[in-house]
C-alpha cells in the first residue's frame, strides 16, 4: 500500500527525473541508433528527415526540466553531485549541439546524455532514500 501512495502522490520533481532520464534515452537512441540504422538501410534516410534544428530543441527541453529537477533534488538531499553531473551533462551537450559537427558532435552528445541521466537516477534515488538526522 505504501507504493500506491507514493505513485499516487509523486512529486513533480519525480516527474522531471523521470522525463529527463526518458529523454537521455531518446536521445542516445537518435545520436547512436539511428545512424548505425540508416548506414544499414540508406534508403531510410529519405523517408526519415531530421531537421537541422532537433539538437536546439532538445537542449531548449533538457536545459529547464534537468535545471528544475536536479535544484529540487540539491535543496531535499543537500547533495551537489547529482547538479554538478548534470551541469556537465548539460553543458557537453550544449557544446556538442552548437560548436560541434560530424563524428565529434555524437560523441559528445552521447556523453553528454549519460552524464545527465546518470544525475537524474542519482538524484531520484538520493531523494528517496531514508533521512538519516546526525
Amino acid at each position: 500500500m505504501r507504493c500506491e501512495q507514493q505513485a499516487a502522490g509523486a512529486p513533480v520533481t519525480d516527474w522531471l527525473d523521470r522525463a529527463a532520464v526518458g529523454a537521455s534515452v531518446l536521445c542516445l537512441i537518435h545520436c547512436a541508433g539511428l545512424p548505425l540504422l540508416l548506414a544499414v538501410l540508406p534508403s531510410l534516410s529519405r523517408l526519415i528527415a531530421i531537421p537541422e534544428d532537433f539538437h536546439l530543441w532538445m537542449l531548449a527541453f533538457a536545459i529547464p526540466t534537468s535545471a528544475a529537477a536536479l535544484a529540487a533534488g540539491r535543496r531535499s538531499h543537500g547533495e551537489n553531485e547529482p547538479l554538478a553531473l548534470g551541469g556537465l551533462g548539460l553543458a557537453l551537450m550544449a557544446a556538442a549541439a552548437l560548436c560541434f559537427t560530424g563524428a565529434a558532435e555524437t560523441a559528445t552528445t552521447i556523453v553528454g546524455s549519460l552524464c545527465l541521466a546518470s544525475a537524474h537516477i542519482r538524484n531520484w534515488r538520493r531523494r528517496r532514500r531514508p533521512h538519516r538526522h546526525g
